[in-house]
Formats: C-alpha cells, sequence, structure tokens
C-alpha cells in the first residue's frame, strides 16, 4: 500500500510538468502550420515552384474544387507554365488541430486569379493534411471547396 501511494505522489509532479508541456507543443505545431500556410500562399502567388515544392510531399495529392486530382508534379508544373496564375490570395481565417506528426489546416481563402485562361475568383474552403517528416512539415494532402454565396 505504501508503494502504491509512494509512486502516485511521485507520479502527480510528472503529470504537472507534462500536460503543459504537451499543451505548448500543440500550440507550438498550429503556429508552425500557420507559418508554413503563409509560405505556401507567398510561393502561390510569386509562382515559386522551387519553394512551393519544398512544402509539398513527394507523394502529394490535391483535389481542386473542380474535382480535379493532382499530383505534386503537376500542381507545380501548373504553377510552371502559367497555367495557374494568382492576382490575391487572402487567408481570411485558419484552425489547426494537431494530431502528434500530423496536422489538419482548415482555412478560408478569397483568391484572385486565372486557370487555363478561366477566372477562379471566389472564395474557398481548404483542408490540408500536414505530417511531420525528417524533422520537418510537408503537405500530404489538400482539398479545396468553393463556398457558394446563399441565394436570396
Amino acid at each position: 500500500m505504501k508503494s502504491t501511494r509512494l509512486i502516485a505522489l511521485a507520479l502527480v509532479p510528472v503529470c504537472l510538468l507534462v500536460v503543459p508541456l504537451a499543451w505548448s507543443q500543440a500550440g507550438n505545431v498550429e503556429q508552425q502550420i500557420k507559418k508554413l500556410t503563409d509560405q505556401l500562399i507567398a510561393a502561390e502567388l510569386k509562382a515559386d515552384t522551387n519553394s512551393y515544392g519544398k512544402l509539398l510531399a513527394d507523394d502529394y495529392t490535391g483535389i481542386y474544387s473542380s474535382g480535379r486530382l493532382v499530383t505534386k508534379a503537376q500542381d507545380t508544373e501548373d504553377l510552371k507554365s502559367g497555367a495557374l496564375k494568382y492576382e490575391s490570395i487572402d487567408l481570411r481565417e485558419i484552425k489547426v488541430r494537431a494530431y502528434g506528426d500530423t496536422a489538419v489546416s482548415v482555412s478560408l481563402v478569397s483568391t484572385k486569379g486565372t486557370y487555363k485562361g478561366k477566372s477562379i475568383n471566389a472564395d474557398y474552403r481548404l483542408t490540408r493534411v500536414w505530417v511531420k517528416r525528417k524533422g520537418g512539415w510537408v503537405s500530404v494532402a489538400f482539398q479545396a471547396t468553393r463556398v457558394v454565396p446563399p441565394s436570396q
């Protein structure tokens, strides 16, 4: 009985140290993902495929609001070739949830630009999955859904 109480008493201070550390790491992940999202947007606006490509995993899959499925190579080629051009990307909100070495960001953006000459000016809800690999975060999946204004 005494040994059980001693163990319990010894674990209390450990728990008091570990829980705040876990909370601070979750907040740290949120800040890291927000910063990476800003970098991703900056690379898209500049058509900087080198920086953009470093933020995507080699096995990345993107799904655009049209339903088009793209790989990392296809996505970066669209930027490089000018098929996809952004004038602006306004990140209006972002929420990040961390799950160990995985994080999910859900955001709302307003974009101005073109894809193969057609306007992509609209608001979009974006879901992006990030995975920590080799000490750094990369995007492994992306889904965009166009926000349709409510009918009047």
